[in-house]
């Protein structure tokens, strides 16, 4: 019989042999994929420590040993010392053993065991102690960095005018009272609730809502927009909401609502000559008074642009804006975003640019009618339907008269069988266009037959650079989804950094698909795409996860950026939401310095035959323009009219994490005249998204997936929220050391701005609304940063 003390060492081994029974099942089925032995192996021992442990063995204290050091000579011999690669491979292992070794299991073991396992107790506790505490100081350091004398810099303006401060999108401020050496005491100024939150069909994740809209500053005023269109007018110095305007659209049948900011512009109109066009999410825009919040009911109709005329067909939800209107040299450029991998037959991407006065139609670029913009359509014609849109933040140089357009790529994303010439000719590049008449310059084409969702997400960032001759250049620098960084001449587009044309993989692609044999690298710049994933680079919070992560990664195809799509599934790294997304770069016009923050979030991709049993089974899980379903790990796109649904989803482990290895968000700085990487470190840390999406009151810093932007400042300082942690955070630009945070009540999925308010203080100020795609808690904040009154 047994006795009562004996129970815990019974239970205790018959879990340790289920989980040795787990690992040499699914260990052995990683071996045979033509994985790592270790799981196998350890699995068996782990059993065999298990069936000791029930017969009250003696030995199976010391089998476990042999098993823990065996997992200790594998882990430094596939990862080295890396903490974050060591930390799942050991840190489980370790803490099992210490419990192995407690008096409850020890005890009834027969023979007893001797003094030596108390000071093996002992000693194995002193271990893990120092070992974590030993992880928990480690951090990301920087790499060395040297940066030129600053040059003559324009006088400080106490304006934000646009989306990114200028129309050329630097997302720089000339504003140098906060600086590395007193940042630290920044404190809260004001609040600012809007009063425009997630309902409850959001809440539930029926609908997305993004809350990332960039404040602009004109006068003692900001000037901003939340998910639901609502736009307000902020007192600057104290916070107080001077108005409000809610334009109350129907949110039933628009499954994305997000705005990312308004535009700014004066015009010769007496009832209303200093406007605010902000887009609205059922497909308007709409143009207000500045000073009052009211409609400008002498614009367009009676307000309002409507941003469906000549589009034919256009379900609700398909054609909204997302981002503001670019209000630049007497017109106001417009873009739209169109419903991703619904079907073929989707609304046009024309590009289109108004008067800022009347509202009456200049030109529309629609590249099915030729590379120039056209006039405005008869009344029943329509734009080239299914054609690449321009979704993100656009750009311009108001003295060259160009506009720059990111493009992304005909609808759907993931089958590019039915892509006609102009849209493989446009799709994912740069287009420079005539401001004035929308006369085509040039365009650069960042991939070649697109068919991963690497659209362009934000217009390209203007900076001058010095020239071979002593003069300057004018370039500009796009970031991409792929982690490539672009540098070109903005007048005509040609690489100021070299780009090769480099072979890619083409094995396993879909039947049907036209492939490129080589994609464009941009190798005389620092590149932030990820290195090709390796089983040793695999991830999990245990060993669980981490072998299941090994399992997926082995069935899968992958051979890097670029494995081709196809029925089988791959693994994207990187993926659509890109190692850098719509938040793109920051620029100091100053120094010549870059700074952007990057993500690592792997998909997986598969594309199911529409006339399979998968196909058809699948077919009835998303009808067209229906919402993705909430909490769900794949989602499948109908790509109506193509041969293939395809299923997508976020590589996760089953306790919720990445399945590849931190640093999962960083934060980068490149000298644009040495074109080499000042210095590179973690941003963010796993709070508020551990293991099940617990948030936790602590994190480690593993890097955090983000969306948003940084700004760079004259006082040295980049600040950036984005992060799923939930900060606000100061780095030096010259090291890269995080300098201060400060704690958001909600996601600051949103690039901060900077001013000085009619008190001389300068703010730092952050949309904290939350981003229903990476789980961020929901408010409805404005928050406001500054420096202790004197």
């Amino acid at each position: 019989m047994w006795k009562w003390s004996e129970v815990p060492v019974i239970l205790s081994g018959i879990v340790v042999a289920a989980l040795g029974l787990f690992f040499a099942v699914a260990g052995a089925q990683l071996l045979y994929l033509g994985g790592s032995f270790y799981y196998a192996v350890a699995g068996i021992g782990l059993i065999a420590t298990g069936i000791g442990l029930v017969m009250r063995r003696r030995w199976a204290l010391m089998l476990y040993g042999i098993v823990w050091l065996f997992t200790l000579i594998w882990s430094l011999w596939e990862s080295g010392l890396a903490p974050f690669y060591l930390m799942p491979r050991l840190l489980a292992p370790t803490i099992l053993g210490i419990y192995l070794l407690m008096p409850w299991i020890t005890r009834p073991l027969s023979p007893a065991v001797p003094l030596w396992g108390r000071r093996a107790r002992t000693a194995a506790v002193a271990v893990i102690l120092f070992g974590c505490g030993g992880f928990g100081a480690w951090h990301a350091t920087a790499q060395s960095q040297a940066q030129g004398g600053p040059a003559s810099s324009p006088a400080p303006s106490e304006d934000w005018l646009y989306n990114g401060n200028d129309a050329g999108g630097q997302r720089y401020s000339p504003q140098a009272q906060i600086t590395p050496q007193n940042v630290s005491r920044l404190e809260v100024a004001w609040v600012n609730r809007s009063g425009d939150s997630a309902d409850e069909a959001e809440v539930r994740h029926e609908r997305e809502f993004h809350s990332e809209s960039t404040p602009i500053k004109v006068g003692n005023t900001l000037y901003t927009c939340f998910p639901h269109s609502v736009v307000s007018a902020i007192d600057a110095t104290t916070g107080e909401t001077k108005w409000r305007f809610d334009p109350k659209a129907t949110r039933e049948g628009n499954p994305y609502l997000v705005c990312r900011g308004v535009a700014y512009y004066e015009v010769q109109d007496q009832a209303c000559p200093r406007r605010i066009y902000s887009p609205v999410f059922d497909g308007r825009i709409v143009a207000l008074n500045a000073d009052t919040g009211e409609v400008c009911t002498g614009f367009a109709k009676n307000g309002y642009i409507d941003q469906l005329e000549n589009l034919g067909r256009s379900p609700t939800g398909f054609t909204i804006s997302t981002s503001p209107p670019l209000a630049v040299n007497n017109r106001i450029i417009v873009g739209s975003r169109i419903r991703d991998n619904q079907a073929v037959d989707e609304p046009s991407g024309v590009v289109r640019a108004y008067d800022p006065l009347t509202g009456k139609l200049i030109w529309a670029w629609d590249m099915g009618r030729g590379d120039d913009a056209v006039p405005p359509l008869p009344e029943g014609e329509v734009y080239t339907r299914g054609t690449p849109n321009v979704w993100g933040t656009i750009t311009a140089d108001p003295q060259l008269g160009m506009v720059y357009l990111p493009l992304g790529n005909a609808t759907p994303d993931y089958f590019i069988g039915n892509r006609r010439p102009f849209d493989d000719k446009f799709g994912s590049s740069i287009v420079a266009l005539d401001i004035e008449t929308g006369k085509y310059r040039w365009h650069f084409q960042t991939v070649h037959h697109d068919q991963w969702d690497f659209d362009l997400p934000v217009g390209p960032s203007l900076v001058d650079l010095p020239a071979a001759d002593g003069g300057t250049v004018p370039a500009l620098l796009q970031t991409t989804k792929q982690g490539q960084i672009f540098l070109l001449d903005r007048r005509d587009g040609h690489p100021l950094a070299e780009v090769q044309e480099k072979p890619v993989p083409s094995r396993g692609v879909a039947p049907g698909q036209p492939l490129s044999p080589t994609q464009p690298f941009s190798v005389g710049m620092p590149s932030f795409t990820p290195q090709t994933i390796r089983e040793r680079d695999l991830w999990g919070a245990t060993p669980i996860d981490q072998l299941l992560c090994r399992i997926t990664f082995r069935k899968s195809r992958y051979e890097g950026i670029f494995t081709p799509q196809g029925t089988d599934g791959i693994i994207g790294h990187p993926a659509f939401d890109g190692v850098t997304d719509w938040g793109g770069a920051a620029i100091d016009p100053e120094n010549k310095v870059m700074v952007v923050n990057t993500m690592v979030m792997p998909f997986t991709i598969r594309l199911i035959p529409r006339d399979s049993e998968e196909g058809r089974r699948v077919a009835g899980a998303r009808q067209v323009g229906e919402a993705p379903p909430p909490n769900t790990a794949v989602n499948y796109y109908p790509q109506t009219g193509t041969p293939y649904i395809a299923a997508v989803g976020p590589w996760l482990s089953v306790f919720g994490t990445p399945c590849t290895a931190p640093p999962w968000g960083e934060l980068a700085a490149v000298d644009l005249k040495q074109r080499k990487l000042l210095w590179k470190v973690t941003l963010g840390t796993s709070r508020d998204t551990g293991p099940f999406r617990w948030r936790l009151p602590v994190g480690l810093p593993t890097g955090a997936p983000n969306i948003g932007g940084a700004i760079v400042t004259r006082g040295g300082v980049a600040f950036i929220g984005a992060t799923t942690d939930q900060y606000l955070r100061a780095f030096d630009v010259k090291t890269g050391k995080e300098l201060w945070r400060g704690r958001l009540p909600a996601g600051g999925q949103a690039t901060p701005m900077t001013y000085v308010g009619a008190d001389g203080r300068q703010y730092v100020v952050i949309t904290a609304g939350g981003h229903g795609a990476l789980g961020t808690r929901y408010g409805d904040y404005t928050i406001a940063f500054a420096l202790p009154r004197q």
